[in-house]
């Protein structure tokens, strides 16, 4: 999952982003809403965790923005006034889900996993193919019923290319859905991610190279 961090509080912003990325997802930070919507421009979100109150341009115009996008971002709005008013307002200016500060990060994750999964094709809660499962709530890989020592980048690849039920995934749509801005295009980094996942998901191969194409299960 693709996601963008759209927060004036440094801190605040970057915390979310670290915890994000434990859960396997892809992250880029805005601190305004100017350079939010230039990021917004350039890459596909699947879901934007905006700050209402923002410096440059305000929460709100920079939601209206992305609701005239044809490709349809979800956005949880994040505000530290938490009255209905405030969150009725929040809805109805385009926001999918509206979270008051403080909020646990528990909470967090689980609602834009939520969605996440308004973006994208239904799958079943928990994917499978032969003896290797994946739970990705739960963030848990298991082959033969045996758990899969697989850091968060691991299974966040995995996760996508079963996902993708067969369909052969090139470098470069893993590096753009899988990593963030802090990734370098022109390093070994999915190759040596993929030689690590298949090391670690064992014998017989799971994962295929299809040459000049990409990767594919």
């Amino acid at each position: 999952m693709r996601v963008l961090v759209v927060e004036d509080q440094i801190r605040l912003a970057d915390s979310v982003a670290r915890v994000l990325r434990r859960e396997g997802m892809a992250v880029d930070v805005a601190y305004d809403g100017t350079v939010a919507l230039e990021r917004a421009a350039e890459t596909d979100y699947d879901v934007v965790v905006l700050d209402r109150d923002l410096p440059g341009v305000h929460g709100d115009e920079v939601c209206g923005e992305l609701m005239r996008e044809p490709q349809r971002t979800r956005v949880l709005m994040l505000t530290a006034a938490g009255t209905l008013a405030d969150r009725v307002l929040g809805l109805t200016m385009g926001a999918d889900d509206y979270l008051p500060k403080p909020f646990a990060y528990a909470e967090l994750v689980a609602r834009i996993r939520a969605l996440g999964r308004r973006t994208q094709p239904a799958v079943p809660p928990t994917l499978a193919h032969g003896d290797l499962t994946l739970d990705p709530a739960r963030r848990v890989a298991t082959r033969a019923g045996q758990r899969l020592p697989l850091n968060p980048k691991e299974l966040a690849v995995l996760e996508y290319l079963l996902t993708s039920r067969g369909r052969v995934v090139s470098a470069e749509e893993l590096l753009e859905r899988v990593w963030d801005e802090a990734a370098d295009p022109f390093t070994t980094t999915v190759k040596a991610t993929m030689n690590r996942l298949r090391a670690k998901l064992g014998e017989p191969p799971v994962i295929e190279t299809v040459p000049r194409a990409g990767y594919r299960i």
